[in-house]
């Protein structure tokens, strides 16, 4: 199933008239979400085109994998939808829903066989091969895929909280007030999931990744 197109019709009840064709040039989600916490059907699908992309995005980095990552697109926005009503909207749409998609993902984690490898499925490039962004050149090859192998284990040693923490600081470039709303979590307690991540980065990969918490 296509994750842009998410939640399929069949899923959502019948809802008040579809929204105007002008609907996807109003600016931001306020009135969009207000008529979606009425009961249109429609204004959701608009708030699911504005934000799938984005939600993936997270995801993927997260799980490492893009089948994972559209289970989680699916499942992010299912939840958002039965929960709508409930949405009191202090926070904007758009954080919610990073919120829900980032525990969405951290439950993927938890749920995997420990021998199982991120990405194994993926045809995008391994997760957090950007860290390593050597000068492009053949001679350099080799040694960009020794660097992604070692990136690879390295996520692997990460606990879901930390990979989740270290991928919304270093990959998302949020705020530490931004990573503990998301997670769920004090600022402190976000600073230490970061730090205890990119601890475990240096310890693995040495110079060839400099970060800071």
């Amino acid at each position: 199933m296509d994750p842009w197109t998410i939640p399929p019709a069949e899923i959502l009840p019948n809802g008040p008239a579809i929204l105007p064709s002008n609907l996807l040039t109003v600016d931001g989600d306020r009135f969009v979400l207000a008529q979606a916490k009425a009961g249109n059907r429609e204004a959701f699908r608009t708030l699911v085109e504005r934000h799938s992309r984005a939600v993936f995005r997270v995801a993927y980095r997260i799980t490492g994998s893009e089948a994972d990552a559209e289970d989680v697109v699916q499942e992010t926005f299912l939840r958002a939808y039965t929960e709508l009503g409930r949405f009191e909207a202090r926070a904007g749409f758009g954080t919610w829903v990073h919120r829900i998609a980032a525990n969405c993902a951290i439950d993927v984690i938890r749920r995997r066989p420990k021998h199982i490898v991120a990405g194994e499925d993926s045809e995008a490039e391994p997760l957090l091969a950007r860290l390593a962004s050597p000068a492009p050149g053949p001679e350099r090859e080799a040694a960009g895929r020794q660097m992604r192998a070692r990136i690879e284990g390295v996520m692997q040693e990460l606990t879901p909280l930390e990979r989740a923490a270290f991928t919304l600081r270093h990959l998302e470039q949020q705020s530490i007030e931004e990573i503990s709303g998301v997670l769920g979590q004090n600022a402190e307690a976000t600073r230490h999931s970061i730090f205890r991540a990119v601890a475990k980065m240096r310890r693995a990969l040495g110079p060839l990744v400099r970060t800071e918490p």
